[in-house]
């Protein structure tokens, strides 16, 4: 075999001489292992980063949340992770905090940061606000977990929107600082980028994010089941 080979030829001769082949063994021995170390580390840079674009286009994608709309539940500087790949089959429900591209009247010189809200409205359905609160197909949400109890207003009440296909109609839970769809109307499904699944920062906050129940005549039952907000 060659290795045992290389090996017996560097031992010394009765007159300390060293063998034909150690030259080049040695040659092959000082340049040939660095390159080759240097060509692993490449490969294994370029795969991490092919791996990380791939994860953060199409699987997950960490956002730090900038706005004040969504607290209690989301507090400014609190990181997320963003679900992109379930929506391909498992659709928006109410009850899911979503993050999405905001509005082109909503744009400020360029600034397209995402806008994170939750769903309240789906497709087919009827959205109402009245007597300070969201209705949804006639029937009344309760939702715990809006910013001190405040009241859902409205630029004029009551406000009515029927949702068209392809659209969803969306709100932050502090109500008194969020512009959502009681002024720019139900987005489109295209412009939602995911679902926030995790809060994961700060570590002391980490945990899932979860999705609250509402009465079953709602949209014939279409939340998913989870936890309600505290």
């Amino acid at each position: 075999m060659h290795t045992p080979a290389a090996v017996g030829a560097l031992a010394s001769g009765p007159t300390g001489s060293v063998g034909p082949d150690a030259t080049s063994y040695t040659a092959d021995l000082v340049t040939g292992r660095p390159r080759g170390c240097l060509l692993e580390i490449i490969e294994t840079l370029v795969l991490t980063l092919v791996i990380f674009f791939v994860v953060q286009t199409f699987i997950v994608q960490p956002y730090r949340v900038e706005q004040q709309s969504m607290e209690h539940t989301l507090l400014p500087d609190q990181y997320v992770l963003v679900d992109k790949l379930s929506p391909r089959w498992d659709d928006y429900s109410r009850g899911d905090i979503v993050v999405f591209d905001p509005p082109d009247p909503w744009v400020e010189g360029g600034n397209r940061t995402p806008f994170i809200k939750r769903v309240l409205g789906l497709p087919g359905e009827t959205v109402e606000i009245r007597d300070s609160a969201v209705w949804v197909d006639g029937v009344r949400l309760e939702e715990d977990y809006i910013f001190n109890g405040q009241p859902t207003t409205a630029p004029e009440v009551p406000q009515r929107w029927v949702i068209p296909a392809g659209e969803l109609f969306v709100l932050g839970d502090h109500r008194e600082a969020s512009a959502d769809s009681r002024t720019f109307g139900p987005i489109s499904h295209d412009q939602v980028i995911g679902r926030a699944i995790l809060r994961y920062w700060p570590l002391d906050t980490i945990g899932i994010l979860p999705t609250p129940t509402y009465p079953a005549p709602v949209g014939a039952g279409d939340a998913r089941p989870g936890i309600a907000d505290p």
